[in-house]
């Protein structure tokens, strides 16, 4: 594969590419070398800039992938719920709660035990998220947290990963949860199906990318009671599911850089 001039990326995520310069992320732009700090300058476009980077370049009016809204999302899911609800995006029920007083009343009249409780910012391969089956576990994950994201239970066995990179769907597939647990993360036991995705998951996938300006993300959605809903979005996702499929997620990439798909 030839190599492409000018294809700079900052994180280590396409280091294994042929076609990429990786220089790294430094904390002070200045400790790039003054030929490093000419490249990116002159770089048509970054790869993986960073979340702190991500907002110099769109300042800089230098074009990134992910896009600069991929990154304002980042295991943000307060920030989804919103993107969610004012684009029309089925997503279950959800309410974030920022006061602290009579928090569990407010809650208790619109949810009904058990529902889903989560770390609102920085959680990712199912920490932080917990099933809340009474009032005192409730207390528990509620005891001095300032926001507390609370979310409807919809009873699934399962779910769906579908990964956008671009403007495409590259890769989709079942995430079965463990005996005894209700998360389907790989991380905490979950297993991946190759069984075949339906369409309508993978159309909403796309959907809802394009919607909310997301170029480079693991979409992970449901079905219940014969609907779909997005349940969040991940935007730092495992390559398990890659793996699994037998597919060659770097091959992947730098076919797409080549082909000017992102």
């Amino acid at each position: 594969m030839k190599n492409i001039a000018g294809v700079v990326a900052l994180e280590h995520r396409l280091s294994g590419c042929k076609n990429v310069v990786t220089f790294g992320v430094k904390p002070n732009f200045l400790d790039y070398s003054e030929d490093e700090q000419r490249t990116i300058r002159e770089a048509p476009k970054i790869y993986y800039p960073s979340t702190f980077y991500a907002d110099l370049f769109d300042v800089y009016g230098k074009p990134t992938f992910p896009s600069y809204h991929t990154y304002k999302c980042v295991q943000d899911k307060i920030k989804q719920t919103a993107l969610f609800s004012l684009l029309g995006i089925p997503h279950p029920r959800t309410r974030v709660y920022y006061a602290r007083k009579n928090r569990v009343d407010r809650v208790e009249k619109l949810f009904k035990y058990p529902f889903i409780a989560k770390e609102p910012r920085g959680s990712a391969m199912g920490r932080g998220v917990y099933l809340i089956h009474n009032r005192e576990e409730f207390a528990t994950y509620d005891q001095d947290r300032s926001i507390a994201y609370i979310q409807e239970y919809l009873p699934v066995d399962r779910d769906i990963r579908v990964v956008v990179i671009g403007s495409r769907a590259v890769h989709a597939y079942w995430r079965l949860a463990p005996e005894n647990d209700f998360r389907t993360n790989i991380a905490v036991g979950g297993r991946v199906s190759l069984d075949g995705v339906p369409d309508e998951a993978i159309r909403l996938a796309l959907h809802a990318s394009e919607k909310c300006g997301w170029d480079d993300v693991g979409i992970d959605i449901c079905c219940h009671a014969d609907r779909y809903y997005i349940l969040e979005a991940n935007m730092k996702y495992g390559k398990e599911g890659f793996r699994k499929a037998g597919i060659d997620y770097t091959a992947l990439m730098e076919t797409l850089i080549e082909n000017g798909e992102i």
